[in-house]
């Protein structure tokens, strides 16, 4: 029974993510992303009690995954069309009508918000190839699936909690969603070395860049709210590609 912990971890996740599709589906953005947060949560800690009960195994690895994919690339890319419907309906709807509304459900403007949906196919793709690529122990190559929902799942965020025209502005022009929609696809398929947050030991030495990161996360979070979370992954991108170029070990 002890063996399952791990899978029982990766079902919340899951189930959170099942959630989190539905929501986003019914156009409450914000419940969405609470859901998708709490499944990437138990994401972080399905793996760590699996290290920690010494009950890795190859179902565990594939099941992480599957429901990785649902979490982490199906809620967000639902995410993304309805918010590509919102652009898309920006000249009948005041902004600022749009980001305190309860109900986030428009319709369907035209098919161009299905674009927003490739970042389910991305996500799976790229969980794929995490699962056979044994040079991923120790790190990552291309941006995690969770770094990518987290970024996507931002944005309506901000809207709801932290409205401003000029944010409504950008966030809802179908171009810049579009390029993040593109970037992140691109991102988590990319050959670039990102290092993992999991800790093998607590040393300042061998951990600095982690420390580091964590401490700008928590500044990041007290100054900017949401708007930390994009600054974030682009704080973690930078320190990655930084700390390979220093070849720091991490």
């Amino acid at each position: 029974m002890i063996k399952q912990i791990p899978n029982m971890i990766s079902s919340l996740n899951l189930l959170c993510g099942s959630v989190a599709v539905l929501f986003a589906a019914s156009g409450d953005l914000t419940t969405s992303a609470f859901f998708v947060f709490l499944g990437i949560f138990f994401d972080f800690f399905d793996g760590l009690a699996a290290r920690m009960l010494d009950a890795q195994s190859e179902i565990g690895l594939q099941y992480d995954s599957l429901a990785d994919v649902i979490t982490s690339g199906l809620a967000p890319a639902v995410v993304m069309f309805q918010l590509m419907n919102l652009s898309f309906l920006g000249s009948k709807q005041s902004l600022s009508e749009i980001a305190s509304a309860d109900g986030w459900n428009v319709g369907v403007a035209n098919y161009a918000p299905l674009f927003g949906l490739i970042i389910a196919v991305s996500a799976a793709y790229r969980l794929a190839k995490f699962n056979v690529d044994t040079r991923q122990t120790d790190g990552f190559f291309g941006l995690p699936t969770p770094a990518n929902a987290l970024l996507v799942l931002s944005l309506p965020l901000i809207l709801k909690y932290q409205y401003s025209e000029w944010a409504a502005q950008v966030i809802l022009n179908p171009w810049f969603l579009i390029a993040i929609t593109v970037l992140g696809c691109v991102l988590m398929n990319s050959e670039i070395r990102l290092f993992s947050l999991k800790f093998k030991t607590w040393d300042l030495k061998n951990n600095a860049v982690r420390y580091i990161f964590l401490g700008l996360c928590a500044v990041f979070l007290i100054a900017f709210k949401y708007w930390a979370i994009p600054i974030i992954i682009g704080t973690y991108i930078l320190l990655s590609v930084v700390s390979k170029s220093k070849g720091v070990n991490v």
